[in-house]
């Protein structure tokens, strides 16, 4: 197999495929982010496409289809695909059988599908069928970058859990907020529409009561463009969410979390659309709060793949305390704030060996504001 050091050299058809992986970023959820190129046997580029909207065609079925339109026989050709083929009946038929079916000669593979149902399945069928098969190694830079755009649904697939994302904006100095809540704008424009792209690509947007009654915020996607709305999830343990609150978008799901039953405000939230799910803790002394790692199973559960976390330091704190965080999407601005609020309320902690320790993911300036992709040491795709 050629050398993985230089990707878009080694495999062009492959990388091209990632490309269109990429369109189907804020598109496809809860299904994967495939792309598929379709050569010739001399290598020219002959068709492609990308997964479509929950329950429409797959990345492979679309390239396949666009070949049928240009006119090529797909006899003899070679299909490469970010992520192994499926192999089962879900919302669509498996696309190893449209392959298959079609008479390609070879199908290379980016990534082998995580999803139990799959697991190179759908290899073995491919090369059952007599198809060649190319998977490339797990080091190779298209294997990963093919777990990075797709890092929630191997989170929800082999964990149980989606990937946990928890955005923070704050001043060079850490603040989120000034002591009396105000918050808005620490960070600049070019940063907040950054953080909406990163809101439209995830699965669904977690906030707590406190920023609820406080900023009455929309959290929503407004400054990039998208095909949907990522699910609003709320952690309201005794259901005081006020039923006019600016969350309840039209055509928007909302989601309460909620401990402590209330059947009047449960009546009033309900008549706003929202869906209430009760997750109390376990005692002792637990049952007034919401159990936040049995929500995040019941979110996977939901087919929630990637868990955009916009909330106060009290519910950050909550998060990191308890291990649920996988990276911190961290806006930092050129600012001193002095004594305010915190980015996540932990501590204090005894000695500095009882730190969070994190690893740098990635470091980038957005306008005049620096972001910060920070990770949790072993919560990677790679």
């Amino acid at each position: 197999m050629s050398s993985p050091e230089n990707p878009a050299r080694t495999s062009p058809a492959l990388e091209l495929a990632h490309q269109q992986a990429l369109l189907a970023l804020t598109l496809c959820d809860p299904n994967p982010r495939v792309g598929c190129v379709i050569t010739s046997a001399s290598g020219a580029v002959l068709a492609m496409g990308h997964t479509q909207r929950v329950g429409e065609a797959h990345a492979e079925v679309m390239a396949l289809q666009a070949l049928q339109l240009a006119g090529h026989d797909p006899r003899g050709t070679t299909a490469h695909v970010t992520l192994e083929p499926c192999s089962h009946h879900g919302r669509t038929p498996p696309c190893c059988d449209a392959l298959i079916t079609a008479g390609v000669a070879k199908v290379v593979v980016a990534q082998q599908d995580p999803n139990p149902k799959v697991a190179g399945q759908g290899i073995e069928r491919l090369r059952a069928a007599g198809i060649e098969v190319e998977v490339l190694p797990p080091e190779h830079p298209l294997a990963v970058a093919t777990r990075e755009l797709n890092i929630g649904f191997f989170s929800r697939m082999t964990r149980g859990t989606p990937w946990v994302r928890m955005k923070i904006a704050a001043s060079l100095d850490g603040q989120s907020a000034l002591e009396n809540g105000q918050s808005q704008w620490i960070t600049g424009d070019a940063a907040r529409t950054d953080g909406h792209a990163w809101r439209a690509r995830a699965s669904a947007v977690l906030t707590g009561l406190g920023t609820v009654l406080e900023d009455d915020p929309q959290l929503d996607v407004r400054r990039v463009p998208t095909s949907r709305q990522p699910m609003l999830v709320v952690v309201d343990s005794r259901l005081e969410t006020p039923a006019q609150a600016k969350l309840f978008g039209p055509d928007r799901p909302v989601l309460i979390y909620a401990a402590v039953s209330n059947p009047q405000r449960e009546a009033a939230l309900r008549a706003r659309g929202a869906e209430i799910d009760f997750c109390p803790g376990q005692p002792p002394g637990k049952t007034d709060k919401v159990d936040l790692a049995a929500m995040l199973r019941d979110l996977a559960a939901r087919e929630v793949n990637e868990l955009h976390l916009e909330a106060g330091h009290k519910l950050n704190g909550s998060f990191v305390r308890e291990g649920l965080v996988d990276e911190f999407l961290l806006y930092l601005a050129p600012k001193l704030l002095g004594q305010g609020r915190g980015m996540v309320n932990i501590g204090p902690l005894d000695g500095l060996s009882q730190a969070v320790a994190l690893d740098f993911h990635d470091v980038q300036r957005v306008g005049p504001d620096l972001r910060v992709l920070a990770r949790v040491p072993g919560r990677s795709s790679s």
